[in-house]
């Protein structure tokens, strides 16, 4: 794809580049954050974010900064896939939360990473880098492993092929190593991850499954490093998962499907 300020895009595909240029880290960019960010030229930057502004799918804030507006978080809440999942674990979530005290979080696949779209918190967990909305590597999250390994055969060569950051000194970035494990989740259904995406953050993670046996989210509980035993959430978090998946559908029988 050409860059932003290359000849043959088009104005709607530079449209959702200064969208796409928030994230949950960058809720507020001035116009030359939006410059910056998405390489256009100041004048085609400024006159697409006015239009937006026009429009309502941003706002200018008080100090003259741009935020995303009202009339695309309500477009965002119509999403099938997020919305009827993000209602169904909601219960599951929550039980899951009062049990353990720690941060709980629902993710769905969204290309090669995967996105939170459901997180609770305790005021005393450990910090994390990512929020709702967020978006978390495959290869060394716990939900990114359990989403990656029930893709297809393809998709999960096309990312073990490619650039696996180490994001700390205990990421696995060996692709064999990551197929061994990967083939363990599959089976289990659970996965492990200590500190291989943030250092002091460790992970454990399930799937959820529709009624077709298709793996459509994966649940999470992260935890302080060494402040509890992660097998011991495992079941909680296996009932939890398993409920959930009952919820939409699935029963015992049904076979987990790969993508």
């Amino acid at each position: 794809m050409p860059r932003a300020n290359e000849p043959g895009r088009t104005v709607s595909s530079r449209l959702w580049d200064l969208l796409f240029a928030f994230d949950p880290n960058n809720t507020e960019l001035t116009l030359a954050d939006l410059v910056r960010r998405t390489g256009m030229p100041h004048a085609t930057a400024r006159r697409l974010t006015l239009e937006l502004v026009e429009a309502g799918a941003l706002e200018r804030t008080s100090d003259n900064r741009f935020a995303i507006g009202l009339p695309l978080w309500r477009l965002g809440t119509l999403a099938p896939r997020a919305e009827t999942l993000r209602s169904a674990a909601q219960p599951f979530v929550e039980d899951l939360y009062t049990a353990l005290r720690q941060h709980v979080q629902l993710a769905v696949l969204q290309g090669e990473q995967a996105v939170i779209i459901e997180r609770l918190s305790a005021v005393n967990a450990v910090g994390l880098t990512s929020q709702v909305g967020g978006l978390l590597p495959l290869h060394c999250s716990g939900v990114g492993k359990v989403l990656l390994s029930h893709s297809s055969t393809d998709f999960i060569d096309e990312v073990l092929t490619g650039r696996l950051q180490r994001f700390t000194p205990r990421t696995i970035v060996d692709p064999a190593e990551l197929r061994r494990e990967l083939a363990s989740c599959r089976s289990t259904g659970t996965v492990v991850v200590k500190e291989e995406l943030s250092e002091g953050a460790e992970s454990v993670a399930t799937r959820i499954v529709d009624g077709r046996g298709k793996v459509v989210a994966a649940l999470s509980v992260v935890v302080a490093a060494g402040s509890i035993k992660l097998q011991a959430a495992v079941p909680s978090l296996v009932a939890s998962g398993l409920g959930l998946s009952r919820s939409l559908g699935w029963r015992p029988g049904v076979p987990i499907r790969t993508s």
